[in-house]
């Protein structure tokens, strides 16, 4: 069985703060989300790039703990033992 899953990111910005939530879809793809944030130093010249990457690369890594959180809680049903995962 080969599964495929996308990520994808939305964002939301203002003149100071960018934000990116990351979810994933696809077949059978698990409820999770990751959240990140990037906000600009004031006296930093607006870039709107920079501070997409940077949300959206916090947001990612905070999908990649959900899903090694998801992944314990299923492992843990299955065992009935804590499971020790390492990230």
């Amino acid at each position: 069985m080969q599964n495929h899953w996308i990520v994808d990111l939305n964002f939301e910005e203002d003149e100071n703060r960018t934000s990116c939530t990351a979810s994933l879809s696809g077949f059978s793809a698990p409820g999770v989300r990751g959240v990140g944030v990037a906000r600009r130093n004031p006296d930093d010249t607006p870039d709107s790039t920079i501070g997409e990457e940077l949300a959206a690369a916090r947001a990612c890594s905070n999908l990649a703990h959900e899903l090694i959180n998801k992944a314990a809680s299923g492992i843990e049903d299955h065992t009935h033992r804590r499971a020790n995962l390492i990230f």
